[in-house]
């Protein structure tokens, strides 16, 4: 039976911080840190996704951290596919992204050169055994078909030797018509397929579809079930509370995960004020699991 591992997808998030969640004494950002990781084992990096990480955060992150905890890392958003702009680059890489639509595949040496800055800054991550995966969160603009195939096996080139997670946006990868030939796909090219819980009422949710494509991990992110995740603001999109009989929708797929897979990473992303975190709790009551014991 594989490990189960319960955590949030953020623990600097502005609105967490000011919920009072923290206790006072340990609200700077390596009290955060370190009173986070000892309530759970496992955490998502969301900051990388708007800019290149750095390695002093990396070793940081390592050094007030115990062994055994993960940091799942979102993967910079010109990796995967999204509009980046210019100033989320170093200075000296911009002038490689003018003129374009900045989205992955319009330039591979610039592709090539974001991804060794951005892999190299996690590095005193890996060689600690803190890196739990790279999420690769790809838009919903990727459609399933082959230019998407393609672009996939691409990133999965780039980042090769490295544990990947995909997340996609786009509801259509596991249809019912799709779903055996995306797991089968993620399964060759050796990338964690990454559940999602969301509102189901919107023509672009996303299924709640879990499938274990890794032997070594499975991973399921929940968003939150607001009604406004395609309109309104960021807290609109995440204000949902999540409630006993909708966390235990999920024990059942849970456990089979458990049984397939040697880790299995469940993230909170209802990020507003402590939601993500009171509701990571409530999971973890709910499938017996013990805090993180700190290190």
């Amino acid at each position: 039976m594989g490990e189960v591992m319960v955590g949030t997808c953020s623990w600097t998030d502005k609105a967490l911080v000011a919920s009072g969640w923290y206790p006072a004494g340990q609200r700077d950002a390596e009290g955060r840190l370190r009173h986070y990781a000892a309530q759970f084992p496992v955490v998502e990096v969301d900051s990388t996704y708007y800019g290149l990480p750095s390695a002093r955060n990396s070793r940081l992150w390592a050094e007030r951290t115990p062994d055994g905890f993960r940091f799942n890392v979102k993967a910079f958003s010109l990796l995967t596919g999204h509009p980046t702009r210019q100033s989320a680059l170093p200075v000296e890489l911009r002038p490689a992204l003018a003129g374009r639509p900045g989205r992955a595949g319009t330039d591979p040496g610039l592709l090539d050169e974001v991804w060794d800055r951005f892999s190299g800054a996690l590095e005193p991550l890996r060689r600690t055994g803190r890196l739990g995966t790279l999420l690769f969160q790809f838009p919903r603009q990727l459609v399933p078909g082959r230019a998407a195939v393609a672009f996939l096996r691409q990133c999965r080139e780039r980042a090769a030797g490295w544990p990947v997670a995909v997340e996609f946006r786009h509801p259509g990868w596991w249809g019912e018509d799709q779903v055996t030939g995306t797991a089968a796909l993620l399964t060759e090219l050796e990338m964690t397929a990454v559940g999602v819980d969301m509102v189901q009422t919107l023509p672009t949710s996303v299924p709640p579809v879990v499938r274990v494509t890794t032997p070594d991990l499975a991973v399921v992110r929940f968003h939150g079930r607001s009604s406004a995740w395609a309109t309104g603001s960021k807290e609109d999109r995440f204000r949902h509370s999540y409630t006993p009989e909708e966390l235990s929708e999920w024990t059942p797929r849970i456990r089979r995960l458990a049984e397939q897979a040697r880790e299995v990473h469940l993230l909170f992303n209802n990020c507003c004020g402590d939601a993500a975190v009171r509701s990571a709790e409530a999971m973890r009551r709910l499938l017996g699991l013990p805090a993180a014991v700190p290190g």
